[in-house]
């Protein structure tokens, strides 16, 4: 019985001194997520895409949804280029929570980015994106199958600006009615005033 103690604690010795080893997949995705990184903070949409599954779907942060790579094409076209653009410039900086859940050839991955935005309208702002994301193994490279990425609906600056242009209207607009209103107010007690006498 002794023995079999001493080899029981020997092996969970041996076992507590010894690194876990990390599955090689998770070197190949931190690859994947540089080069998705650099692609976009770099306005390369080919680069982007190439790392697209066929089947992939997006959930941007306004909502739409694009099915395909092509459909990731049209939507950053529209957004990102030509002269009815929206974006002017957009730079990402994402980090994981944790390791990339992995099931075999697929993996699941999320975490938060600082992205930076700037538009077209002169509009500037930092926005706290939480994201998720599905990647798959296909023909010995990881491709991403699915994004979703979000922003606090309730307390973002995208938010913040709208609140006070709207504001900043609504003040202008009373400021003026109240003029007008004073103004003719004014007037037609100056003139009760000019018959009375």
């Amino acid at each position: 019985m002794v023995k079999w103690i001493a080899l029981l604690v020997l092996a969970s010795t041996l076992s507590a001194d010894q690194p876990v080893k990390e599955d090689p997949a998770h070197e190949e995705l931190r690859a994947l997520k540089k080069e998705l990184t650099e692609a976009v903070n770099a306005k390369n949409l080919e680069a982007l895409l190439a790392h697209l599954d066929d089947d992939v779907v997006v959930t941007w942060q306004n909502s739409e949804v694009s099915r395909s790579p092509e459909q990731v094409r049209a939507y950053y076209n529209r957004m990102m280029n030509g002269d009815h653009r929206v974006v002017d410039s957009i730079r990402i900086d994402p980090t994981v929570d944790e390791l990339t859940h992995l099931y075999g050839n697929t993996g699941v991955a999320f975490g938060s980015s600082r992205d930076h935005f700037k538009l077209t309208d002169g509009r500037d702002f930092e926005l706290e994106t939480r994201w998720s994301g599905t990647v798959v193994k296909k023909n010995g490279k990881w491709k991403v199958a699915s994004f979703h990425a979000s922003t606090n609906t309730f307390d973002n600056p995208v938010l913040w600006i709208a609140v006070k242009r709207v504001g900043i209207w609504t003040g202008l607009s009373a400021g003026l009615l109240g003029l007008v209103l004073g103004f003719g107010v004014s007037r037609l007690l100056r003139k009760r005033t000019a018959k009375a006498s």
